[in-house]
């Protein structure tokens, strides 16, 4: 069974910085390109990064604040998010080739 485990959301004030991580299991974590992406209130699920062969691609809102990262012996994707601003509120969701799907983390970000 195929799990997404994420965690290392909460709340930030602007400014700040989070790293979200998202763990793996019950699949060979090396075949699937993985993405990042994150749903605010009232508005559709988008992407954010995204990480596929050798291309890396990112948002304009997040370019240059965020990096994504992946480990393929650990099976872990991670997020570093700077300079984290209040439009970055929003549940954040780590994916497999956009078939497999982690439970979610809430970043907040506020003053």
């Amino acid at each position: 069974q195929v799990q997404l485990v994420e965690s290392g959301g909460g709340l930030v004030q602007p400014g700040g910085s989070l790293r979200l991580s998202c763990a793996a299991s019950g699949i060979n974590f090396r075949l699937y390109s993985v993405g990042w992406y994150r749903q605010a209130p009232g508005k559709q699920r988008e992407l954010v990064a995204r990480i596929g062969g050798d291309s890396t691609n990112y948002a304009e809102s997040v370019k240059g604040r965020f990096t994504i990262s992946r480990d393929n012996t650990r099976k872990t994707m991670d997020l570093q998010m700077n300079s984290l601003e209040p439009e970055d509120t929003a549940v954040y969701y780590c994916s497999l080739a956009n078939l497999y799907w982690g439970q979610g983390t809430q970043v907040a970000v506020s003053s």
